[in-house]
């Protein structure tokens, strides 16, 4: 058995990958500032004797050395994620996910330990070659734009994770999200599935950015967590980039409608301008969609949730 770091450990993913790395026996320690992350994703945990925890920054360099050299693994997922974080919190923002993987990455080769980045669909900016490739260009907008600091940072994150494979040897992966979702997520930074069924479970308003027409493919995090374990098991995988997520294509507005539908809920559905819920020019992409070509072929990756289930299993948890 091994011991697992997870960074970002008390988030919606990093609590969910606690778990599942616990129950296949081994050591899980996680950090987390609860920035974005919340103590109650995983106080579940910690009357297992093999969790532990530690409330702090990946900036707290020292904290984090030792942590790092008492594992065998890390699973770097700490990150400043949501639009709406992201936006409000741009400086923030920088520092945690370039600052804080430079930390983790230093030390994992100090010590050489093996780390998975998590990275972010977001790096493809608003290109049209849709779906996107792991190897496409990537096509960003103004440094004015906020919303592009994110995508910057994280497209930093990988040159850094690539360099130290290269020139370090240092074994890495990194693995590209699009749009992970499940029980535990908050819709509080902008996340569009949890703030939908909220709303639609209370009848209130379901609020729209934009014209709804955009689309966007959503998967479990129960797909996403297993993929990243394979991808870590996998010799062949170090020093590559992976898309991981569900290439099954909605509209936002489509996603609304069925919400409603499925909780029978009375709420109205509404839009607003991009800019009146964000910033004076905010940009968006229209499409966002992964090739899963190549993780397939190195793990033979297969998504179990369909959008059905996902809203099923999201609902269940915020009924109870």
């Amino acid at each position: 058995m091994k011991k697992y770091l997870i960074t970002g450990g008390a988030g919606f993913i990093g609590s969910h990958m606690a778990e599942k790395l616990l129950e296949t026996g081994n050591n899980v320690s996680v950090i987390d500032n609860l920035s974005t992350g919340e103590f109650s994703n995983i106080r579940h945990l910690v009357k297992n004797p093999k969790f532990e925890y530690t409330i702090n920054s990946i900036l707290n360099r020292d904290i984090l050395e030792k942590l790092i050299k008492d594992c065998d693994e890390i699973y770097h997922l700490a990150a400043a994620v949501g639009v709406k974080f992201i936006i409000d919190n741009p400086l923030l923002s920088l520092q945690t996910n370039i600052g804080g993987t430079e930390n983790v990455l230093e030390f994992a080769n100090k010590y050489k330990k093996k780390v998975l980045v998590a990275s972010t669909s977001e790096i493809y900016g608003k290109s049209n070659n849709v779906p996107f490739k792991e190897e496409d260009d990537r096509l960003l907008g103004s440094t004015h734009i906020t919303r592009w600091s994110y995508s910057a940072s994280k497209a930093i994150d990988e040159f850094l994770a690539l360099a130290y494979y290269r020139e370090k040897k240092l074994p890495i992966v990194i693995a590209r999200c699009f749009n992970t979702v499940g029980p535990r997520q908050t819709g509080l930074y902008g996340m569009v599935i949890p703030k939908f069924i909220r709303n639609a479970l209370l009848n209130h308003p379901i609020t729209i950015y934009g014209d709804g027409k955009q689309s966007r493919c959503f998967a479990d995090v129960d797909d996403v967590i297993d993929g990243m374990i394979k991808l870590m098991n996998c010799k062949k995988a170090e020093g590559e980039i992976f898309n991981i997520g569900n290439d099954y294509e909605v509209t936002i507005e489509e996603l609304a409608n069925k919400i409603k539908k499925i909780t029978n809920s009375n709420s109205k559905i509404e839009y607003i301008a991009y800019e009146d819920a964000y910033e004076k020019g905010f940009e968006d992409m229209r499409q966002r969609k992964p090739d899963l070509t190549k993780i397939k072929k190195f793990i033979d990756y297969k998504p179990k949730y369909d959008l059905d289930m996902i809203l099923s299993r999201i609902i269940e948890y915020f009924e109870e």
